[in-house]
């Protein structure tokens, strides 16, 4: 039997947040462990008191955290995130409107996946699935912010990985993609694989020698 992935909200929309607890709440695979306004508060809220010694105190991470791309309490996205990777979650961020520009920042700051509010419980719950096993969730909301990015720290993609964007970014399947580019659709997910992974190692920032070495052995392994 598979093992329940914990979830956790963070939304600053009441009406969403009760709408997630009765949609997670019918769904086995997965269990909701808090759904708060900020990050801060949910920092808090899952600080339990731990085993191994009186009064000492941790934190217990949910598998993924839905994070809401802007709340009202004025934080950047990529701080959020950051916050929620350093205590051990991974995210999926989740918005009513694709803001490019956000959308680019979060995939930077490490976040696995972007949805918007629009979309069925099965496609939540498929997302959340492959976000908790460390794979990306894709959507064609990213795929568009990434396919339209015009910055200038933009990540170099090869023809092949701009096609596959491209296409399923117009709103095309991923199987229709993968069909048009002749490739399978395991491929086309390993080539939407390849362009988050870039645009996440573009975000990583270099500190010390020791974080450039890093880079250095990561660049090497990844082949550019």
């Amino acid at each position: 039997m598979a093992p329940v992935i914990t979830v956790a909200v963070v939304d600053d929309d009441r009406m969403l947040l009760d709408g997630m607890r009765a949609w997670l709440g019918g769904v086995p695979e997965l269990r909701l462990v808090a759904t708060v306004a900020t990050v801060g508060e949910l920092l808090a809220t899952l600080a339990v008191e731990l085993p191994y010694g009186p009064g000492e105190s941790g934190y217990v991470p949910p598998d993924v955290v839905l994070l809401d791309l802007v709340l009202r309490d004025g934080s950047a996205p990529a701080d959020n995130i950051r916050r929620l990777l350093r205590s051990g979650s991974r995210v999926l961020m989740i918005s009513t409107v694709p803001d490019r520009s956000r959308i680019i920042e979060s995939l930077r700051a490490g976040a696995d996946g972007y949805l918007t509010k629009d979309n069925d419980l099965p496609t939540l719950v498929a997302a959340v699935k492959d976000v908790a096993a460390g794979r990306s969730a894709h959507s064609a909301e990213l795929a568009f912010a990434c396919a339209h990015d015009t910055s200038p720290a933009r990540p170099r993609l090869s023809p092949r990985e701009r096609q596959v964007l491209l296409d399923y970014a117009s709103g095309m399947t991923l199987k229709s993609a993968a069909r048009r580019a002749g490739i399978t659709v395991h491929t086309a997910k390993d080539y939407l694989d390849r362009v988050k992974a870039k645009y996440q190692q573009a975000g990583r920032p270099t500190y010390t020698k020791l974080d450039l070495a890093r880079r250095v052995r990561e660049d090497s392994l990844d082949g550019g």
